[in-house]
């Protein structure tokens, strides 16, 4: 009885054993299948040479903005908005907006303590701004009782001074030894000095070089005319 069992025994684990290798050469084979046999084919569309040399546009041209030479740069040393140097070489009106027509010719007037007044008077409201008169290079600085705040400017052949006083004040950007060109702004009108409360104007002179050595000051010319015709200093 208990050979018979056993040899049962044996032959249901032989079984067992048979089914669950069958069971797993099952599974293994399906997987064999999807991954060798079932796989999709890649579409052709979808597949890139790596050797292909692809096309790679051109990008469009950036606008420059760097410098260009061809264009001619302002002139940085002129003020925008007040009289252009005259082409002829002449000297202009040094107070800004002032016409021809309004001058006055006060050259050689009587002034207080037996004083001729050697200069003309442009009047204007304070603060217009004082321009200079012709190129040339401002030599000197001075305040007094007189002329209040002034300026005095040699001109480039060096034969004349020309002197601007009672302003209310001097350029910001303006200093002594500084090359100024005709039309910068070089001080603005006031009524320091002797000029009077409220008087407001530029006081506006010239004068021939006699000494070298004091080029601030020299013989007194009438710029009226000059100033009225716009002739050059010579």
């Amino acid at each position: 009885m208990s050979e018979a069992f056993n040899l049962f025994k044996r032959i249901f684990v032989a079984i067992y054993l048979i089914l669950l290798h069958i069971v797993a050469v099952y599974f293994i084979g399906e997987r064999i299948l999807a991954k060798y046999v079932y796989a999709p084919k890649l579409s052709a569309e979808i597949v890139s040479d790596p050797t292909e040399i692809k096309e790679v546009p051109t990008p469009l041209p950036v606008p420059s903005i760097l410098y260009d030479p061809d264009t001619e740069p302002s002139n940085t040393n002129q003020d925008q908005g007040f009289p252009r140097p005259d082409a002829s070489g002449g000297i202009i009106i040094p107070v800004a907006g002032v016409p021809v027509e309004k001058l006055h010719d006060s050259f050689s007037d009587a002034r207080s303590d037996g004083r001729i007044h050697d200069a003309i008077d442009i009047p204007a409201p304070v603060g217009t701004p004082v321009m200079a008169a012709a190129d040339g290079e401002i030599i000197k600085f001075f305040d007094s009782n007189l002329g209040g705040v002034t300026i005095y400017q040699l001109s480039f052949d060096r034969k004349f001074v020309l002197y601007y006083a009672h302003l209310q004040r001097r350029g910001e950007d303006i200093k002594v030894g500084d090359i100024v060109k005709q039309g910068k702004t070089i001080g603005y009108v006031g009524d320091t000095g002797n000029a009077g409360s409220g008087n407001y104007h530029l006081h506006f002179s010239i004068a021939i070089v006699t000494d070298p050595k004091r080029n601030w000051e020299g013989v007194y010319i009438n710029p009226y005319p000059l100033l009225k015709n716009r002739n050059p200093l010579n």
